[in-house]
């Protein structure tokens, strides 16, 4: 089907409220069209009803992440919401897509690997503007429930010496120590070990690496130290003399100091983006939920550095 085509020109004039300004700002970040190539062959056959450009779904992808809003909620909102219309690149007169969009297109980029490949396209025009600073890595985990416990087979069990078993996902993360920017990211099923993910998510170059008690075995170690890194993870220890359980306290406290930074991250993802638990059912929806997060968290991020710094 060939694409719609959508246009802005009667919303540029108008006076943007506070709000609008910050997703104005958040659409002036990155160079979208070097995302849209990425798109390449959605929504592009040469037969059918016109479909919705990819760029303008995507985008509406990362104001439904932002704003915590269903498929349905999303379609209401694009329909009604200047700020949102002019964000995803649709004029005042023109019709929105349906919530059925929406799922077709999800459909397509976990189809094509596109949730891979659009936050390494992101990231690396968000490194460039220079806020992400290589001092250190900070790495974690943590656990996202599954959108159905009867439904969802490919969700797995994983207990926790303090909590309640959950049934669902686990989302392995890499951030930069000074700006929590995030670097790499995996999609596991519950029952994955932190430290047997940690190839996958470390950055070249990570520089001192912090960890909670879960990377200390010798398999992490072996990839931060393969990777140019230098460990600092927590350790447990109850036996020796006080004074090496004092060095041993020293330095735990130290590490978490730096470590809980990364906290933040979770923190935002499941009080304001949504990941209290999966929408989706599956793991390579799981996938695209989380790093549709990760892109969401790193545009918010980003803009708030540069703000800060100007």
């Amino acid at each position: 089907m060939a694409r719609r085509r959508i246009g802005q020109e009667d919303l540029l004039a108008r006076s943007e409220p506070r709000a609008a300004a910050s997703l104005s700002q958040l659409a002036g970040l990155i160079d979208w069209s070097a995302i849209d190539r990425h798109l390449v062959g959605i929504s592009a056959a040469a037969k059918g009803e016109p479909g919705w450009p990819p760029l303008a779904l995507f985008r509406a992808l990362l104001l439904a992440t932002w704003h915590d809003l269903s498929d349905v909620k999303l379609a209401e909102a694009l329909d009604d919401r200047a700020s949102f219309r002019r964000f995803c690149g649709f004029a005042a007169h023109e019709p929105t897509p349906e919530r059925t969009a929406f799922v077709r297109f999800r459909r397509e980029l976990v189809a094509r690997g596109l949730d891979r490949v659009l936050f390494d396209a992101v990231t690396r025009q968000l490194e460039a503007k220079g806020v992400m600073v290589r001092t250190g890595t900070l790495v974690d985990a943590t656990l996202i429930p599954s959108a159905s416990i009867p439904h969802d087979g490919e969700a797995r069990w994983a207990g926790h010496r303090r909590r309640k078993p959950t049934h669902g996902y686990k989302a392995h993360v890499a951030t930069d120590q000074a700006a929590v920017l995030i670097r790499g990211v995996k999609v596991t099923t519950a029952n994955v070990h932190d430290a047997d993910q940690m190839e996958a998510v470390l950055p070249s170059e990570p520089g001192d690496v912090y960890g909670d008690s879960a990377f200390a075995g010798r398999s992490a170690e072996r990839v931060i130290i393969a990777r140019g890194g230098t460990p600092q993870v927590v350790h447990t220890g109850t036996w020796g003399r006080p004074e090496a359980l004092a060095r041993l306290k020293a330095h735990n406290d130290q590490v978490q100091r730096i470590r809980c930074r990364i906290e933040k991250v979770f923190g935002t993802w499941k009080r304001c983006y949504g990941l209290r638990r999966m929408r989706w059912i599956g793991l390579a929806k799981a996938g695209l939920q989380v790093r549709l997060a990760a892109i969401a968290y790193n545009l918010r991020r980003t803009a708030t550095l540069i703000s800060a710094a100007a």
